[in-house]
């Protein structure tokens, strides 16, 4: 059971909840957190003093006075007229991961929510109750307002309580209205007091949520693609020595020094390798320590990032003992936004150098002696296609990516007329490195594919040949799901359950 209270909660855990199902719970040091400060939220409350989003309007409207008794319409109205998302629905693991992120941030006891706030975002993940959310319309700043008001639709209500207003969500495999979802599960529905409606839909918490589930593909993705270049250098019967520690050592470079490390170790004792005259290689087989390297390096400063975002304390104004509300801009997505641009980068490389040994393993002028785009013989040339279509999937997927992959932290537009003057775009880069991931990992599960069929041809001019430790393994995994086939072929399903070898992260070599 994942136990939350603000500081503590990893990218793992995240993982764990959103896509697994773990059950949450409240630690005592996050009820601690909360109690403490809803009291000292109570004291400003009580004290008549004007404070942003307590008892004001919100953003342009910031100077507009709000009665203590309309504190609890105030909320509500801020929930339904931010709700204007638009798009196809977000995944229920992205949903439920800003559902945890959300309730994580809450514990931590800056936010002046009542206990039951928190305590019904548990409930909802626990009950597998999931809202839905489209995926368009957030800028990253004030946070993800419009998805995380979608979300808070659900579980929310004013006093007319009307179906209408509740939103949709998820529960027993079935879309229903929030209330009808909510009261399916046994789930009460809130009526929200002063400035927890802020509290709720204030913060980069969607953004956040997709770059956890982010971190955690990359990390493994990354070990894949070194498995996929040892299994292409194999095919091509590459040079070892443009992996020497020695030469990366020389740079100093520490992701660089960790993949060639990687492609030793699983081309360890390997007869393919070294096996021609050639003295170096082409760039996508040298030179990828150096380009999937820095992807390594960039992870784990994006982690590091993207850690702290997730204990994060983003709403605004936020509450510090003895009842004082201070009022910045922790919302602001930029964090998130630059990290993931970053990581849709090196992602975008990964796929890119993949796809050019994609491109050479076919190439009869390039695969040191194979038939053309890999036909089961030369003579079946023309008659077979071969591997030809899968390396214009690759590229396709490939030249998608440089265009996600352009950064969208730099761009910014102007809300609320001009109080919100620069915002982070931070969503939108979250989405598109999600999907320059998914589309990665189909580039690779393509050069998997091509490899070992490479490599089946090559044993038929070489039979004594020998792979490396980990090349073998990898190898005989695919082997075991999807026997070599002579002649033209529906190669796409052969390749899907490539990708879903990946997807379910069986080449942890």
């Amino acid at each position: 059971m994942v136990s939350i209270d603000g500081h503590h909660l990893t990218v793992d855990e995240v993982v764990n909840v959103s896509r697994f199902n773990e059950k949450v719970k409240i630690s005592e040091q996050g009820i601690h957190n909360i109690q403490r400060s809803y009291e000292n939220k109570m004291k400003i409350v009580n004290s008549g003093l004007p404070v942003y989003g307590i008892n004001t309007g919100f953003g342009i409207f910031a100077d507009k006075r709000i009665a203590d008794q309309d504190s609890a319409k105030l909320s509500r109205n801020l929930i339904i007229s931010h709700a204007v998302g638009t798009g196809a629905p977000l995944s229920t693991e992205i949903v439920r991961a800003a559902m945890l992120v959300r309730a994580n941030t809450l514990a931590k006891g800056f936010s002046g929510v009542r206990l039951q706030v928190v305590e019904t975002l548990v409930e909802m993940l626990n009950k597998n109750l999931t809202p839905v959310v489209p995926s368009q319309g957030s800028l990253g700043s004030s946070g993800d307002l419009g998805p995380l008001s979608h979300m808070a639709l659900v579980f929310t209500k004013d006093e007319a309580d009307e179906e209408a207003e509740s939103g949709f969500a998820w529960f027993n495999g079935k879309i229903h209205s929030g209330k009808k979802a909510m009261q399916l599960a046994g789930i009460d529905r809130l009526i929200l007091g002063p400035k927890e409606g802020l509290a709720i839909n204030n913060g980069a918490t969607f953004s956040a949520g997709i770059a956890a589930l982010c971190i955690y593909d990359t990390n493994y993705l990354l070990k894949a693609a070194e498995l996929s270049l040892a299994l292409s250098l194999e095919a091509m019967l590459g040079c070892e020595d443009a992996f020497d520690h020695r030469i990366h050592a020389a740079r100093g470079q520490l992701g660089q020094l960790d993949v060639a490390n990687h492609i030793r170790q699983l081309i360890n004792n390997s007869t393919l390798i070294n096996s021609t005259g050639r003295v170096q290689d082409a760039y996508s087989l040298r030179c990828a320590p150096q380009v999937q390297g820095v992807a390594r390096d960039t992870l784990a400063f994006v982690g590091q990032i993207v850690q702290r975002e997730i204990n994060a304390a983003t709403d605004n104004p936020l509450i510090f003992d003895p009842g004082v509300a201070l009022s910045g801009g922790n919302f602001h997505g930029e964090p998130v936004g630059v990290a993931m641009d970053f990581l849709g980068i090196v992602l975008s490389e990964i796929g890119s150098i993949s796809e050019r040994r994609v491109n050479r393993m076919t190439d009869a002028n390039l695969n040191a002696g194979l038939p053309p785009m890999l036909v089961d013989s030369p003579e079946a040339a023309g008659l077979n296609s071969g591997l030809m279509m899968p390396q214009y999937t690759a590229a396709s997927l490939v030249l998608e990516n440089t265009s996600l992959a352009h950064p969208d932290s730099v761009h910014s537009l102007p809300t609320s007329a001009e109080q919100e003057d620069h915002n982070a775009n931070a969503m939108t880069a979250a989405r598109h490195t999600l999907q320059i991931l998914l589309n990665t990992t189909h580039v690779l599960a393509i050069e998997f594919y091509t490899a070992a069929r490479a490599i089946d041809l090559r044993f038929k001019i070489q039979p004594n040949a020998k792979l490396g430790d980990g090349t073998q393994i990898a190898y005989d995994l695919i082997r075991s799901e999807i026997p070599y086939q002579a002649g033209d072929a529906l190669w796409g399903p052969e390749i899907e359950k490539v990708k879903t070898l990946i997807l379910n992260k069986k080449f942890n070599l």
